[in-house]
C-alpha cells in the first residue's frame, strides 16, 4: 500500500502537464490589447522629440491618416522591417516614430545609419507610449486614421505583404 503512495506525485505531475498541454494548444480566438482597441481612438500622446528642442503631440497628426511605427536601435527586427517603411514614407505615408526604451544618442545613430522615415520622432524612455498602445514588443506599427481611431495593428516586423494586405486598406478606408 505505501508503494503506491510514492506513485501520487508523479500522477499529479502528469494532470497538471496533460492540462497545461491541452489549454496551450486548443485553437481558441486570442484578442490582445492592442487589437482590441482597433475602432477605438488612439491613446493621447505629448512625447519630446528625439532632439530634445520640442514635443511631439497627437494634434500634430490630427484629421490626417498616419502611421505610428514603435521601434528601437536595439531591435533587429526593426532593422529587418525599416526598408518597408523607407518605402512607405518615400510614397507619402506619414510615419511617426516612437523611440521605445532607447537612448537618443543610440536612436539617432540608428536613423543616420538606415535613414530616417518618420515625419517625427518622439522618445519613450520609459515605455509609458508603449503602454497605453498594449505594445508587447517591438516592432509594432499602428495605422491611426483621420478620426483619430486605430484603424490596424501588426505585432513584428512589417513585410510587403503586410503593407499591402493590412497598412494600406486601412490608411485607405474612409
Amino acid at each position: 500500500m505505501n508503494r503506491w503512495l510514492a506513485f501520487i506525485p508523479l500522477a499529479a505531475l502528469a494532470v497538471v502537464i496533460i492540462v497545461g498541454a491541452f489549454l496551450l494548444t486548443r485553437e481558441t480566438e486570442r484578442e490582445t490589447f492592442s487589437e482590441g482597441r482597433i475602432g477605438r481612438p488612439a491613446p493621447a500622446y505629448s512625447l519630446t522629440s528625439l532632439d530634445g528642442a520640442t514635443v511631439v503631440a497627437n494634434d500634430a497628426f490630427e484629421g490626417r491618416a498616419y502611421v505610428i511605427n514603435v521601434f528601437a536601435s536595439w531591435c533587429t527586427p526593426c532593422r529587418a522591417e525599416h526598408p518597408q517603411l523607407m518605402a512607405l514614407q518615400a510614397s507619402g505615408v506619414e510615419i511617426l516614430g516612437v523611440a521605445y526604451k532607447d537612448r537618443p544618442a543610440a536612436t539617432t545613430a540608428f536613423l543616420d545609419g538606415l535613414g530616417d522615415p518618420f515625419s517625427a520622432v518622439g522618445q519613450d524612455p520609459e515605455g509609458r507610449f508603449g503602454l497605453d498602445l498594449g505594445i508587447l514588443g517591438v516592432p509594432e506599427t499602428f495605422v491611426i486614421g483621420p478620426d483619430g481611431a486605430i484603424r490596424a495593428v501588426h505585432r513584428g516586423p512589417i513585410t510587403p505583404e503586410v503593407v499591402e494586405e493590412t497598412i494600406r486598406p486601412a490608411l485607405a478606408a474612409r
